[in-house]
């Protein structure tokens, strides 16, 4: 490994060029150390970087340039050719030669070091704005060493010496550099940037990693003054006040620091605006609690996509003026978080939490949360999620853990939790219960070897075992099969269907077990199918779940034969004491060598893992806390049926009742230390007159919010004095499905009364995946109803499931899992590579992931946005179930904002800096004017029910027409000569200013439109924007009022009609230009009409085709007007012909010679495809697809062959 030497100076600008240049080479980022390279290294200065461990001085590079240089290109960021490299040269060099000397001159002199004048440095800073002015970096478009280079010259003068007024004059430069700074490796090794506020003499102050670091300080600040002053802070809106809009689009820079300002501004929150939340509201109350993400998680996709429709739907209601709240939280993950904490404890200080005991443990789960547990918060942040950060829950706060107990202790004193001894799914690496959906089943197709947990040697799965029992007293065996052999240790029955007529004869007869005394009854239950395998099969009631039940219906004995470590218990010698999975080998040998085995097979099966520990899920008798949940599940069955609650989209209804109407009861108890300890106490009572009671029974456990309310329970229910009850608490923690359950309520502080409560609950909607329908949505529903008496939302609408752009489910052994953190600013390949090899992935896995990453990102992932992300997923909603991401369409969105952003920069020039828009139309609008303000009402009104019907494909399809399609395509480009002649006449002048109020209407209500999709952008340009109440106006887009159809009501089918007509001539005209390539060439067309009527429709839109056909001029025609010879002739319609005017443009002659050549080569490649075709055998050994693709190849050459005849016989027409 490479070592890099470096200064420790947090200011050292050439020190912190290598550093993150390093940061760009993950796979091969080299050793770090603070200090002065040995002596042997014969390095001449710092940073230096040793490439050989043997240090020897040809394998030294020193100096900025150089080591920066060979780290950016390891990481790919010197160039992609030989030009880009040159290109970086030069940047490199210009760091060093001209920027270097003048950033130094400005900061030096603050810190009492020289003096200089600050005009020069200016001077080179607007060489550098001029050479960024069309760029969003300074090589190609990904970042490179160059930006590297030139970013960290300037970062002393953008910390220090550079006031808001000096970057206002730089704005291309501090756009590029507020977007370098944000870039992961950036913040990595810089950490956030505070931009300098105002010049004053800079001091050392420790900072958060306890390094020297240096804060400009104001000469009246409380800091000159001998007293800590806080570092200065960025605050957005330093651009805002100048039109200035930087020449390209930049998601980092755009994305940068909006969000701080929302926040500070207290926009999210529902009392924006209002004096109180209680006042009525007669636009209405949104209410939303999030899915409270696990504390250890950290963002993926499905986070990404729940959260940009949340806050989508969050941003319109607050749009539309409603008391908006959406609610955030975080839940304590009881076993993910558990086991981080674990494996955290003995990887640093080799320690089992058993070693520090529950308490000490606690304490260290809670320091582990306080330090990274709300990393998930930011990166929401980062996404653009408006949620109230000041009403944020944790599952474990005591409001949240208080509403835990209360639930639980309602529930049991009612007799609607219970204990009870059952199977449960058990994790013997966990040593705890677990939920069904921390089970992932495993599909093999065979014999299947897999690793376990606790076993050196992977353990064989996917077989089928047959071995015979005997019958007792008899010559007869009965043949039975497992793919479990070691669970034949605790059979305790045998049964077949009661109509198979093999075993009738057997009827009160019993079985012998081969490994102990136990005769086993054969029972006759339908639950057996007869027609698989011998149709007998064994009974392990206290291992299988359809083994218990059958248990149950015949009374048998229930012998458990593991303990919780996965150990077996309760069998005889040898296998008493073995590990399962080895009894397993054990068994099958000793029933060979008793002669009672009969042959193993390979068999499809579905194998239970566990999703935290990795382990074999074992079914395992043990007494539990359940909830009953047939009454309740009636209820949420019910509410759903009577529409009382609506699930959306409605195909999920089959399952919804499916599930309610089947529900088991739950299971709620877990075997851990981190979550809320159940509140339940086992009784002894101190008195000979009560006997003592069981684990099992019910009856000897008492629940209550303290020992002392508990043990007066206890003295109640058993007739004695308080002081003759002992009490032991329940070790056991509840399921963390139980706190989530109750989160829609318990985040207001239930069962006590609070103002939040009473107007925030019931809430409204309820957004979340269709996989967790069951799991949390159901036990929220009927929970809601039985602790509140009420339903905890109005509507449910569940959103597909991401997967890949093959439809595959995500996952780190295929590389597919994506961050979208990575999507947002880009990563290489190279980048990807290094988060599988930090992962926990096995090196087969690794590099079977890395040829996915390959296949699927060769290039990485470019730099999409955190809009054009949120966009595509919005988009992506209507497939269904699942959603195929295609990481290539992200990028087309981003492309789209940059068309949004050339639009606006547009029309700011053209609007001009003294433009007032109006209040309303002036009724002299233009057929353009009336067209686009008809298709912006009608992209208002999609917009509208596409809301309300939750239908997201429908919102970004009419905002992403409306703005590329119609005002970009047509309409922009259509009214400009009317904004070139605007200063000919009066008439013209006034045209123009009407022209410019519609384009002023297009631009604040589209971005309105796109705001809850695309936060970001909008804000940006909409704070270019002037307003039509500067005074009164809302400060952000983000709570000015969402485009209503009762306001934006301009449709006009008749105008509408018109213009698709006038368009679908413009197209005409540009495929016949096409045909004739002439591509700068203006001709004249001549329209002939059907009739008068579409005469004069053309005439009044004949400046809109002149313009977007790019003709010379445009002559309408009746059918008797004669048109000029020499025209080429298409037809638009049944109303229109399109005669476009050659002669005299194109060198007929040489046209038709070429035309001539090509129709040569088309016939000869139909006629090599038809001889190709004819052949006897080409049905028969010419694969399908191909034939396919033949014919389509066939049809295609004689179209083309058509229509170069067609053009040959109009050019000799002319010659």
């Amino acid at each position: 490994m490479a070592t890099l030497y470096v200064s420790p100076h947090p200011d050292d600008f050439r020190s912190l060029l290598a550093l993150i240049a390093a940061e760009f080479c993950p796979s091969s980022r080299p050793r770090i150390i603070s200090e002065d390279p040995p002596a042997s290294l014969n390095a001449r200065s710092r940073p230096a970087l040793a490439l050989t461990a043997a240090g020897d001085a040809d394998s030294v590079l020193s100096g900025a340039s150089a080591v920066a240089w060979y780290l950016a290109f390891q990481g790919k960021r010197a160039g992609v050719d030989s030009k880009q490299q040159s290109q970086v040269w030069q940047w490199l060099s210009f760091a060093d030669n001209e920027l270097t000397p003048v950033s130094c001159a400005v900061v030096f002199p603050l810190m009492g070091l020289q003096q200089t004048s600050r005009a020069e440095f200016m001077r080179v800073l607007k060489v550098l704005d001029q050479a960024l002015a069309p760029r969003t970096y300074l090589v190609g478009e990904s970042l490179t060493l160059a930006d590297m280079a030139v970013a960290t010259a300037v970062l002393l003068p953008f910390k220090y010496a550079l006031e808001p007024s000096d970057r206002k004059a730089v704005t291309n430069v501090t756009r590029w550099f507020t977007t370098c700074i944000n870039q992961p490796q950036f913040l990595k090794v810089l950490g956030e940037i505070a931009l300098c506020e105002k010049v004053g003499p800079v001091t050392p102050t420790p900072n958060a990693a306890g390094k020297a670091a240096y804060v400009a300080v104001d000469s009246n600040s409380s800091a000159a003054n001998g007293k800590p002053s806080p570092p200065f802070v960025n605050i957005r809106g330093l651009f805002c006040d100048s039109h200035a809009l930087p020449d390209s689009y930049s998601p980092q820079y755009v994305e940068a620091t909006w969000y701080p300002w929302w926040e500070k501004q207290g926009f999210f929150k529902p009392e924006f605006g209002r004096k109180s939340i209680s006042e009525q509201n007669p636009r209405g109350i949104f209410m939303m609690c999030i899915p409270p993400p696990n504390v250890t998680g950290s963002l993926h996709l499905g986070h990404a996509l729940t959260n940009a429709i949340q806050d989508c739907l969050t941003r319109w209601h607050r749009m539309r003026g409603e008391t908006t709240l959406w609610n955030p939280g975080c839940d304590h993950a009881g076993i993910a978080t558990q086991v981080v904490v674990e494996k955290k404890l003995k990887r640093e200080k080799g320690l089992s939490r058993h070693d520090l005991g529950r308490e000490n443990f606690i304490q260290e789960v809670w320091k582990w949360k306080n330090e990274k547990g709300d990393r998930i918060y930011h990166q929401l942040k980062k996404l653009g999620s408006s949620l109230d950060w000041d009403r944020a829950c944790f599952t474990m706060d005591q409001k949240l853990s208080y509403a835990v107990q209360e639930a639980f202790i309602r529930m049991h004193d009612e007799g609607v939790i219970y204990r009870s001894k059952r199977l449960v799914n058990w994790s013997c690496t966990l040593n705890s219960a677990i939920s069904d959906i921390e089970v992932d089943k495993k599909e093999l197709s065979g014999r299947t070897l897999l690793p376990v947990p606790g076993y050196k040697e992977k353990v064989e799965f996917g077989v089928l075992v047959s071995f015979a029992y005997k019958v007792d007293g008899s010559d007869e065996e009965v043949i039975v099969a497992t793919t479990r052999i070691e669970t034949m240790l605790g059979d305790t029955a045998v049964a077949v269907h009661p109509a198979d007529p093999r075993y009738q004869h057997l009827k009160g007869k019993f079985v012998l077990h081969p490994f102990c005394e136990r005769k086993m009854p054969i029972v006759f239950d339908d639950f057996v199918d007869m027609n698989f395998g011998t149709g007998a099969v064994k009974i392990t009631p206290a291992h299988d779940h359809n083994d218990y039940e059958v248990g149950e219906r015949h009374n048998l004995a229930f012998i458990n034969i593991l303990d919780e470590n996965g150990l077996l218990i309760n069998v005889p010698p040898p296998f008493l004491g073995m590990k399962r999975f080895e009894a397993r080998t054990a068994v099958l040998q000793a029933l060979k060598d008793r002669g009672q085995f009969k042959e193993i097979k390979d068999n499809p099966m579905v194998v239970p893992v566990c999703s935290r520990s990795k382990d074999i899920v074992e079914p395992l008798l043990k007494p539990q806390w359940y909830v009953s949940c047939t009454e309740m599940g009636k209820q949420a069955a019910d509410v759903v049926r009577e529409g009382k609650l609506k699930i959306i989209p409605d195909h999920h209804l089959k399952t919804w009742f499916n599930w309610m109407d089947n529900i088991r009861d739950w299971c709620i108890s877990r075997q851990l230390w981190w979550g809320h300890r159940i509140p339940a106490y086992f009784v002894t009572v101190n008195d000979p007159a009560v006997k003592p009671g069981e684990d099992m029974d019910g009856h000897y456990w008492v629940s209550g919010r303290s020992e002392e309310e508990a043990k007066e329970k206890a003295a109640k229910r058993f007739n004695v004095s308080v002081d003759k009850i002992s009490l032991r608490q329940d070790e056991d923690v509840l399921d963390t499905w139980f706190s989530s359950g109750i989160f829609p309520f318990s985040i207001f502080g239930w069962p006590n009364e609070s103002q939040d409560l009473n107007v925030f609950y019931p809430g409204t909607l309820l957004e979340t995946g269709h996989d967790i329908l069951f799991f949390w949505v159901a036990r929220m529903v009927m929970m809601g109803l039985k602790l509140t008496g009420k339903l905890p939302f109005k509507e449910v609408y569940l959103h597909a499931v991401v997967r890949d752009a093959h439809g595959r489910k995500m996952s780190k052994s295929l590389g597919n899992v994506i961050d979208p953190l990575d999507v947002i600013t880009g990563i290489s390949l190279e980048g990807l590579h290094a988060q599988l090899t930090d992962s926990n992935l096995d090196p087969v896995e690794v590099e079977k992931a890395k040829q996915g990453q390959k296949s699927d990102y060769p290039n990485g992932i470019p730099e999409c946005g955190t809009d054009a992300l949120r966009f595509a997923l919005c988009a992506y909603t209507s497939q269904g179930r699942d959603i195929n991401l295609d990481v290539n369409r992200i990028l087309g969105y981003r492309h789209f904002c940059n068309k949004l952003w050339n639009a606006v920069k547009f029309a700011m020039k053209t609007l001009g800096d003294n433009f007032v828009p109006s209040e309303k139309l002036s009724g002299e609008e233009s057929v353009a004017d009336r067209w686009i303000l008809s298709r912006l009402s009608a992209a208002v009104a999609l917009c509208d029910a596409g809301f309300k019907a939750y239908d997201f494909p429908a919102i970004t399809t009419a905002v992403y027409n409306f703005w590329l399609y119609e005002l970009c395509d047509v309409y922009l480009e259509s009214v400009k000569p009317v904004f070139i002649k605007a200063d000919e006449d009066s008439a013209t002048q006034r045209q123009a200013e009407v022209c410019r109020q519609t384009l002023y209407t297009c631009l604040d209500v589209g971005l309105r439109l796109l705001s809850p999709l695309m936060p970001f952008v909008t804000e940006e340009l909409y704070q270019r924007l002037p307003r039509r109440k500067p005074q009164t106006d809302p400060p952000s887009i983000c709570v000015t009022s969402y485009p209503d159809t009762t306001e934006f009501c301009w449709n006009s089918e008749e105008v509408d009609r018109d213009m698709e007509f006038t368009m679908t001539v413009v197209k005409t005209i540009r495929s016949l230009r096409a045909d004739y390539n002439l591509t700068k060439t203006r001709a004249d067309c001549y329209l002939q009409c059907i009739d008068a009527a579409t005469v004069s429709l053309l005439q009044k839109y004949s400046l809109q085709i002149q313009t977007l056909s790019y003709s010379q001029a445009v002559i309408p025609l009746t059918a008797e007007q004669p048109v000029p010879e020499g025209c080429a002739v298409a037809i638009a319609s049944d109303r229109c012909t399109v005669n476009l005017m050659l002669k005299g443009l194109i060198d007929v002659e040489k046209e038709v010679t070429k035309l001539m050549t090509k129709k040569g080569d088309l016939e000869k490649q139909m006629e090599k495809l038809r001889e190709k075709m004819a052949k006897n055998d080409y049905k028969e050994k010419v694969p399908a697809k191909v034939q396919e693709q033949d014919a389509e190849k066939l049809r295609q050459s004689q179209t083309e062959l058509q229509k170069v005849t067609e053009a040959i016989e109009n050019f000799k027409k002319m010659m």
